[in-house]
């Protein structure tokens, strides 16, 4: 596995892991690999530096164990399932809909949808809380 520092085209930075470097070149001009702050589809590898064995000094981040990461995988997806269960499907009208919740005009409740990251960055500065889904897991035809 090998762990890039991506950003996406408005510079949130996060990690992906992939199986290769193939990987990622494939999966990326496929654009499926997607910003968890704004959703955005163009996602390109940051300049790390290397990891230098013998340093004194670690700057923080610490690749989890494999059990670790199947676990984090495991919760997101029971979140995804709970929110799709639980809250309305409201598709692209997502942003107009937020907003009508927000202002008192639309019955309060949970929905999810998509949204632009234009949509969603104007709901998060009007103060309308809302938070990325977690990505549906990959069909095992998509995997490699």
């Amino acid at each position: 596995m090998i762990k890039y520092a991506l950003v996406c085209e408005h510079d949130h930075a996060f990690e992906g892991w992939f199986g290769s470097s193939v990987d990622f070149e494939d999966q990326q001009s496929r654009t499926m690999i997607e910003c968890p702050v704004c959703a955005s589809r163009h996602v390109r590898k940051q300049i790390m530096a290397p990891a230098v064995a013998g340093t004194k000094a670690q700057t923080g981040v610490v690749d989890a164990p494999a059990p670790m990461r199947e676990m984090m995988m495991q919760a997101m997806g029971k979140m995804r399932k709970l929110v799709e269960d639980n809250f309305d499907y409201v598709g692209d009208a997502f942003a107009t809909e937020a907003r009508a919740i927000h202002e008192g005009r639309s019955e309060d409740r949970g929905i999810y949808g998509e949204a632009t990251p234009q949509e969603v960055r104007a709901l998060v500065e009007d103060g309308v809380n809302v938070a990325p889904l977690p990505p549906a897991p990959p069909k095992k035809t998509e995997l490699n």
